[in-house]
């Protein structure tokens, strides 16, 4: 009896720090679903703007639109910072591992701590970091990118993708990988607009200049916001579950307490009662 109540009351204590998780994720998810929403609009401004002038002019010569061999493969993650939110960051990293399957030369952009603690044990060459995907400054995502590109516009990267879990609901996240560079243009869907109602200054190339970095930093915000939502999403549900499978266990040692208080009682009524009849 006494071995289940310990039990008992560290499953209630168990029971205290996850309902506790729950309720801060919770609060965070809110946030983070806001943030994820209001993002949404910007970088697809953006990309409707660069394939509009990729559609919509002839002669464009940018780097960024040319498909060229791949040769040497780049990788953006967004992981969580912490643990305990079910497979949210096992599920990211097992995409990481099946795209980068057989491939040699994988560069990797870690973002968030179990991104880069993940990646630091592999054997992946990680070629810039960003601790937290909770505190995370829009200078930070603009440098990388920078760099990304830099490197792309060099040879040294080929092709650069985004590995990020997309908020579908607050029950549903799923990984996506998403290419970013070089960017993929829908040639066979219509536009609206011909080639010549729309004119570029001072020229299309000069603003896809201007646009495309602004493009390739939105979309990694974009990607943080999204797996930042998931996250709390994922932590809450893990907690939520956790929660209850703490009451119906305490449920259950409290069935086993009680018989087993039961089966004293009536083996001490036993003792009495054969102590009496054998003192008659």
């Amino acid at each position: 009896m006494k071995e289940i109540k310990t039990r008992i009351a560290s499953v209630e204590n168990t029971k205290q720090i996850t309902k506790a998780m729950e309720l801060v994720a919770s609060s965070k998810f809110r946030k983070a679903k806001e943030r994820a929403e209001s993002s949404k609009p910007y970088f697809n401004t953006l990309q409707e703007a660069v394939q509009n002038i990729a559609k919509n002019t002839s002669g464009v010569k940018s780097e960024f639109l040319k498909e060229r061999e791949v040769k040497n493969k780049c990788y953006i993650v967004i992981a969580g910072d912490r643990g305990l939110a079910g497979g949210y960051n096992s599920n990211v990293f097992k995409t990481l591992v099946a795209e980068t399957q057989g491939s040699n030369n994988v560069k990797v952009v870690a973002i968030g701590k179990k991104a880069k603690e993940f990646v630091s044990k592999r054997s992946f060459d990680l070629i810039g970091t960003i601790d937290s995907v909770e505190d995370v400054k829009y200078e930070d995502i603009i440098e990388i990118s920078n760099n990304i590109m830099d490197s792309y516009q060099n040879g040294d990267i080929d092709e650069v993708k985004l590995i990020y879990t997309e908020f579908v609901s607050a029950l549903s996240q799923e990984p996506r990988v998403t290419r970013l560079l070089p960017i993929a243009v829908d040639k066979d869907k219509e536009e609206k607009n011909s080639r010549a109602s729309v004119q570029y200054l001072p020229s299309p190339d000069a603003v896809l200049g201007f646009i495309v970095p602004k493009y390739v930093s939105g979309r990694i915000y974009g990607g943080i916001a999204e797996a930042y939502a998931s996250e709390q999403a994922a932590r809450r549900t893990a907690m939520e579950s956790a929660t209850d499978n703490a009451n119906e266990m305490i449920s259950n040692l409290e069935l086993q307490y009680n018989r087993a208080r039961q089966a004293a009682v009536t083996q001490e009524i036993s003792e009495i009662v054969a102590g009496a009849s054998s003192a008659q």
